[in-house]
């Protein structure tokens, strides 16, 4: 998979310099250009689609001097720029933008973020990338799965914003997601229990639901005695 085309659209002079230093660090991502203005950011998405190195992403700060974000993005599916979205937004923005998934806001930064956050999201969308293609590659030769289109789009949300169930501590969570994160083969929940040491019926639930969120990849396990059951797999590996 070649690197993402990035467009950083930012008033703000510092953090359009932070946000594309972020961009630079990132694996799988290339900085396309910066943009100060809707306008701006506007003439170089036709300029760099009309060259053939079209921007695939676009980092959109929803306010602007002259343009809200939600209208650039009408602008930009109006003049035929597909590029995803990821949104740049207040708190009071946020149900504007959960709205907007039809004009390609895929996902959202809340303000202030830090750099560990920024990359978890583009992280997230770079595996949603990767999801589809496999997907869309399975669909030329049997076609794609409903789980295979689930997963792919599970994984643009990140756990926080998933409801967490009832008896779920926030505490256990994050020790089985750090847990899997540090693992390098698939495991079952049997294991996690037993490092963890909560029952195995827990340790399912909290992996199921880090698959659910696409922090995890699930999968039936084969050729082990007894009830067939999951494995799971950090997703970002």
């Amino acid at each position: 998979m070649t690197d993402i085309r990035v467009l950083v659209v930012e008033d703000e002079p510092v953090a359009s310099a932070a946000h594309a230093a972020y961009v630079g660090r990132l694996e799988g991502f290339s900085l396309a250009g910066t943009a100060a203005d809707g306008q701006s950011a506007l003439r170089l998405l036709s300029e760099f689609s009309a060259a053939g190195t079209p921007v695939e992403l676009v980092l959109l700060d929803m306010n602007l001097p002259d343009l809200h974000g939600l209208d650039i993005a009408r602008r930009m599916r109006a003049t035929g720029v597909f590029a995803d979205i990821i949104a740049i937004t207040a708190v009071r923005e946020l149900a504007i933008v959960r709205s907007a998934v039809a004009i390609g806001v895929v996902q959202y930064l809340i303000k202030p973020f830090t750099y560990a956050t920024f990359a978890d999201k583009l992280a997230s969308y770079r595996l949603f990338r990767q999801q589809l293609a496999s997907a869309d590659s399975g669909a030329a030769r049997t076609g794609a799965s409903q789980s295979d289109v689930d997963q792919a789009f599970a994984s643009l949300r990140a756990p926080s914003e998933l409801p967490l169930p009832k008896g779920l501590a926030p505490s256990t969570l994050e020790a089985v997601r750090e847990f899997m994160k540090q693992q390098h083969d698939a495991v079952s929940a049997a294991e996690v229990m037993d490092v963890l040491g909560i029952s195995r019926v827990t340790a399912r639930r909290y992996l199921e639901y880090l698959a659910d969120a696409g922090t995890v990849s699930r999968a039936a396990r084969y050729g082990a005695p007894g009830r067939p059951e999951n494995e799971y797999r950090w997703s970002n590996r």
